[in-house]
């Protein structure tokens, strides 16, 4: 089991009104160097779907980001981990997910997965008393959920300002 700090920054400008949460960064997005690099996590290609937008290289996720006023980051700023498995994870640090409210307009809160909710709601929660909508987890482990069906689940949070 490896000891990991979170590698790379969160995205997000001062006009972020929607923070989405994952939990920790997999293997796969380690070694890409950014959020869900895993090639079967359907995260960018819902976002692609539902904002009709392309999100091929690390500049147009970016861009697809802030042009819809989203900001991305993780809860987990470091852990314990085996592999890539959310189950695996120990003694898991979260991250000042206050700070960065300070610095948007954040309204909304949207966690992207079981672990990332439970993180949130153990140690940010009772800093940010904002209650975050909790998603299903775009992870090809969650194989239960087409992309059709997570589009569904994730659009209408997305969309709505």
């Amino acid at each position: 089991m490896d000891s990991v700090v979170h590698p790379f920054p969160p995205i997000y400008d001062e006009k972020s009104k929607i923070l989405i949460l994952g939990s920790f960064p997999s293997v796969k997005s380690r070694e890409e160097g950014f959020y869900y690099g895993h090639p079967r996590n359907r995260f960018w290609p819902m976002l692609e779907r539902i904002f009709s937008a392309k999100a091929g290289t690390i500049e147009e996720k970016k861009e697809l980001l802030l042009f819809n006023h989203i900001a991305l980051w993780d809860s987990i700023a470091s852990c314990r981990i085996e592999g890539s498995a959310d189950s695996s994870i120990l003694d898991a640090v979260p991250n000042d997910i206050l700070t960065l409210l300070n610095k948007t307009q954040i309204e909304r809160i949207i966690t992207n997965g079981r672990k990332s909710y439970e993180i949130y709601m153990e140690y940010i929660f009772p800093k940010t008393s904002i209650e975050p909508i909790y998603l299903p987890s775009t992870s090809p482990a969650n194989a239960s959920w087409t992309l059709d069906k997570l589009i569904d689940a994730w659009k209408q949070y997305l969309t709505s300002n």
